[in-house]
This record gives C-alpha cells, sequence and structure tokens, in this order.
C-alpha cells in the first residue's frame, strides 16, 4: 500500500487565448451583454439551456440582477402537467427499485401544446431582450445566443444527495436518492444527451457551475477546440471515489483520500457518462462532462470500426474496487445480451474481468459455479437467505479462487462472481455498470441503514449453469500467454474471454514500448512501477506522465505512441495493461 503521486484532478491545458473565459457572475454577464448588444433585429433571444442537475433558480437570479430590463422566461412554465409527465415516464421507469428501460422521449415531449403556443404568439409581438432559462429552452424560440449549461454527472449525484434538485418536469428532490439516480439514467440523462448532441456545435458559450459560488463560463469555439484537441493526444479523466458497506482502505493510502472517511468502495476513473474532464483556458479551469467528447468527436476517438458497431458510446469502462479490510462484494450476475437488450433497452452488456491490483495472503475470488449444482437447489437457497432463514451457503455452490497480485479472472455475463475481502480489483469491463444483479450481500445493510436490491428473478434468467469449476479454471483463470518479446520488453495477452468484445494486453518493460492504435481507441492503467513517460514518436504531443495505479485514454486518431519507465532499471520492471475492442 505504497502512496502513488496519483493524480486526482489531471487537467488537459487548451491551446487557445485566455481571454475566452470568464470566471464569476459579474464577468459571465458582461460577455453576455456584450454578445446581446451585437446582435441585430427588434427582438434578441438569449437561450441558457440547462442539463438536469443545474440550479436554474440561481440562473433567473443572476438574470434579475444583470439583464433588468429583459423579458425572463422559464421553460419548465411551458411543461405538461406534473402528472401527466409522471404517467408519460412510467413505462421507462418501472417500479423496480433499481432497473428500468431506456427511454425513447424527447425533451419535446415535455412541452404542453397549449402553454407554447401561446408562448410564440407572445414572442411575436415582445420586442427587445428575451432570456429564457432551464431545460429545453432552445426549443421555445430560436436562440439568437445560445448559452449551454451542462453539469457533470458525479456533481447531479451529489445534489440528489442532498435532496436539492428534481428531476425533470416534477418535484421530487425529497425522494430517496436511488430512485432520483434511476429516473436520471433511465429518463432525464438520455432526453437532454440527445438534445445535446443536436446543439454542441452551436454553442456561443458553455457555462460551468458545477461549483455553484465559482461560476465559469468558455467560447464554445473554444470549447470545441479543445475537445479537437483532446482526441489528438494522451487524456485522463477525473476519478471520483465513493464509500460502500464493503469498502476497503487501499485507495485510501495509496491515492491519498480523506483518512476521515470511513472506507473507499469504488473508484471510477474511466466511465466517460460519469466521469469529468478539466480543461484549462489561460487561468480558468472548467469541468466539463467526458462525455462530451465522445459525442462531439466520436470517431477520432473510438476509432471508425468502433463508432459504426457502437455509435457515440464509449465502450470500455475501468474501475477500482476496494475491499482490502472490508467485506466481499455481493454474490452477482451480469444479463447476457439478448435479457439486457428484451428487458432494458441497452445495446450491449456488460461483460467485464477482475485484475488484482493488489491482494493479501489468502484474499480470494468467487467465480462460477460448482460441478453438480441443480438451478433450483440454488434458487431455493438463494430465497431462504433473503427471507433472513440462514446465510447464502456459498461454499456448497459457488467456486472460490486465492489470488495474488497481478491475477486475470474474466468474468463473461452470466457468470456468477463476487471479489472476496483484501483484494484490491482494477475492474475492466463494458460500460452498461448499473446492469447487475445482486443475488446475495451477505445479509449487511447498504450505507443508508436498508437492504440492498436483490434481484433473484433476473439473476437466476441469465446465470449459465455450465460455467462450473474445469471450465472456469480453462477459461477464465489466468488465461495468460506471451505473444511478443523484445529487449526489454514482453507482451502478453490476458483476456478477455472469447464471448467478450474487449481484448487486453499487459507489457512488462524496463525501456521504451512501441504501441500503436491501429484506428482504435486504447485504454490503460499503469500497473506496475511508479511513474512513465507517455510520448508521440513524431512529437505530435507533450510528454505525458503517468503514475502508478492511473488509468489513460490513448485516442485512435493518435496512431503511434511510446510509454518508457521515467527512471530505467533493469531490475524493477513497469507494467501498463491495455484494453481495446477487438
Amino acid at each position: 500500500m505504497k502512496r502513488s503521486k496519483f493524480n486526482k484532478f489531471p487537467i488537459l491545458k487548451a491551446n487557445v487565448k485566455d481571454e475566452l473565459a470568464w470566471e464569476g457572475w459579474e464577468a459571465i454577464a458582461s460577455q453576455l451583454q456584450n454578445a446581446v448588444q451585437k446582435q441585430s433585429g427588434e427582438r434578441v433571444v438569449l437561450a441558457i439551456e440547462c442539463y438536469q442537475g443545474v440550479y436554474e433558480q440561481a440562473l433567473v437570479s443572476v438574470v434579475k440582477k444583470y439583464f433588468q430590463t429583459a423579458r425572463l422566461i422559464e421553460s419548465s412554465a411551458c411543461f405538461k402537467e406534473e402528472s401527466v409527465i409522471r404517467a408519460m415516464v412510467q413505462r421507462d421507469l418501472t417500479d423496480d427499485r433499481v432497473f428500468g428501460k431506456m427511454t425513447n422521449w424527447e425533451i419535446e415531449d415535455y412541452f404542453d401544446d397549449t402553454q407554447t403556443e401561446k408562448l410564440k404568439k407572445q414572442l411575436d409581438q415582445t420586442q427587445g431582450l428575451v432570456v429564457i432559462i432551464g431545460v429545453g429552452a432552445s426549443l421555445l424560440a430560436e436562440p439568437d445566443v445560445l448559452v449551454y449549461a451542462d453539469m457533470a454527472r458525479w456533481e447531479i449525484q451529489q445534489r440528489m444527495r442532498s435532496n436539492t434538485v428534481s428531476n425533470i418536469g416534477v418535484n421530487n428532490a425529497a425522494d430517496e436518492v436511488s430512485r432520483q439516480y434511476k429516473w436520471g439514467f433511465f429518463i432525464d440523462w438520455r432526453m437532454c444527451d440527445r438534445l445535446k448532441k443536436k446543439l454542441m456545435h452551436r454553442w456561443d458559450f458553455i457555462l460551468d457551475t458545477n461549483r455553484a459560488e465559482q461560476p465559469k463560463m468558455v467560447e464554445g469555439a473554444a470549447y470545441r477546440e479543445a475537445l479537437n484537441q483532446a482526441v489528438n493526444q494522451p487524456l485522463m479523466l477525473v476519478p471520483f471515489f465513493d464509500p460502500g458497506p464493503w469498502g476497503g482502505q487501499w485507495m485510501k493510502e495509496v491515492c491519498d483520500l480523506d483518512k476521515d472517511r470511513e472506507n473507499f468502495a469504488w473508484c471510477f476513473n474511466c466511465v466517460p457518462e460519469e466521469n469529468s474532464i478539466l480543461l484549462q483556458f489561460g487561468e480558468v479551469v472548467m469541468e466539463s462532462p467526458s462525455i462530451n467528447l465522445v459525442f462531439y468527436r466520436p470517431q477520432e476517438l473510438l476509432g471508425t470500426k468502433v463508432y459504426s458497431r457502437f455509435g457515440a458510446e464509449f465502450p470500455i469502462r475501468f474501475d477500482f474496487l476496494d475491499t482490502v479490510e472490508g467485506g466481499n462484494l455481493s454474490m452477482q450476475v451480469h444479463p447476457t445480451t439478448e435479457y439486457i437488450q428484451d428487458h432494458f433497452g441497452m445495446p450491449y452488456t456488460q461483460d467485464e474481468s477482475y485484475y488484482m491490483l493488489d491482494a493479501k495472503p489468502g484474499s480470494i475470488v468467487y467465480l462460477g459455479l460448482k460441478d453438480g449444482v441443480e438451478k433450483e437447489d440454488l434458487r431455493a437457497d438463494l430465497e431462504k437467505a433473503q427471507r433472513g432463514e440462514g446465510a447464502f451457503p456459498d461454499e456448497k455452490y459457488i467456486n472460490r479462487f486465492e489470488v495474488k497480485k497481478h491475477d486475470h479472472f474474466l468474468i463473461p455475463s452470466g457468470t456468477i462472481h463476487c471479489s472476496g475481502t483484501d483484494s484490491m480489483v482494477l475492474e475492466i469491463s463494458a460500460t452498461p455498470y448499473i446492469f447487475t444483479f445482486k443475488l446475495w450481500d451477505w445479509g449487511r445493510l447498504g450505507l443508508d441503514g436498508k437492504p440492498r436490491p436483490i434481484h433473484i428473478d433476473h439473476g437466476m434468467n441469465v446465470i449459465q449453469m455450465d460455467r462450473t469449476t474445469e471450465w472456469v479454471k480453462e477459461n477464465l483463470v489466468n488465461c495468460i500467454e506471451k505473444v511478443a518479446e523484445g529487449e526489454g520488453w514482453a507482451e502478453e495477452r490476458t483476456g478477455l474471454h472469447e464471448l467478450e468484445f474487449i481484448e487486453t494486453r499487459r507489457h512488462w518493460f524496463t525501456r521504451k514500448v512501441s504501441h500503436h492504435t491501429e484506428g482504435t481507441v486504447h485504454v490503460l492503467s499503469l500497473v506496475e512501477g511508479e511513474e512513465a513517460l507517455v510520448e508521440s514518436p513524431e512529437n505530435a504531443f507533450a510528454p505525458f506522465t503517468v503514475h502508478y495505479a492511473e488509468t489513460f485514454i490513448i485516442p485512435a486518431h493518435v496512431g503511434a505512441y511510446t510509454i518508457r519507465p521515467v527512471e530505467e532499471n533493469p531490475e524493477k520492471p513497469l507494467a501498463t495493461l491495455k484494453a481495446y475492442v477487438r
């Protein structure tokens, strides 16, 4: 548990002029006033389009202060009644505590036709400045100046936990966080993202209010140029850490986290839908959802083949699961592709693997079924445990494998699995990350003091009963083979299973190693060694430093790159683990 120089706030410095970004409401309002004054016509529309989770009333207050003569319109005034919206989304929200279906609703569907027609007639007779604020603001009138108020997914979750935001079109700030998050995941964020994709090329300004007391704004053209820059160099996303009922102590020490927190269970360090990217414009550092990069430059980031297969989605996820001095993860299984498509509207499922960054002696991974297990017996004992009639006898049904540092366990969908206590997992998986069917949670409660949701029916529908001991040993445990080597380096294939679309390669090296994206995005982590340097053979990007346990992305457009130790030592090889789509 040696401390790394782990960078918790990686910054991409944009190669644009300093004067294209502003901080503080006074400076932001001044720039917007200038932009409005440059417009011609009797009526000027300033639209501030908002992502779900933005504090819209704070924006209303700012407009009232700095644009006192403007006609102010809140887009929510044109929404349908809350009861109507709730009825609309129920088909996708469902009654399940965790799972719903990816919605096909658009933000336009939330607007009441009578109210929008009334507003348009009024605007036809309006002169001067009109400011429209809120979700869907850009749809109510053609903007002369378009501001996009974006919001990081992690910050939205913090606001949900503090009961300070509602989902779109409803007043539910007091709801359970799990319900709000589910509503956001399946409904709000899908609608907002579809509109965002349509608007990105039109943004005059992008507004960052993730830190409400420190608003920042960047000119749209400069922001888009920074995204163009990002797909031509290595980059890191902003990791976030969260406690859990089974959380451990490894990340607290290695990543230098708050020692006063009881534990840290998760770290999402490469999940573009959830993570942010920090972009620096002069002295202003703004936080932006990293999914924007996927939306704006998908082919350059992902590569043509990956983009044609997955669309504007980032299909690879890296995250940490820390159980060192903590507890077991839940016993779980992920849906098969057919099941996730039929039941949840997702195009692909969460195949995954556990790469062991660290493990104490005697720690284990639960993986696959023992020989001779009958499905109905398994179900019966899971249901008994869930009813509180004793613990689930995992030793009767589930294989246990002792683990050590640098082991790699492959987990294609439909395989029952669980990481045991006292291990540190680098989880490499496909991106649909919430679709976990928990079968047994060791009789414990969540951090909220309530039992965590268990989905035995879903789980039993997808568990592959033929994934038994010998098959698992042969196909899923340390299936490592050397594929190439040279002076000072060796390359190994470590997985994933042929049923999974992700390939992983480990490089051990004491000197410079050449890599090439071959037209597909690479995600890497430094899994051994303190520090390495990523460089361009043609000096196409500045040298990029990575530290132990950090995850970084090499966009497909980069092409050739090299990785070398910062300090060469033949006695201390470094190692990277690289994932890409086959």
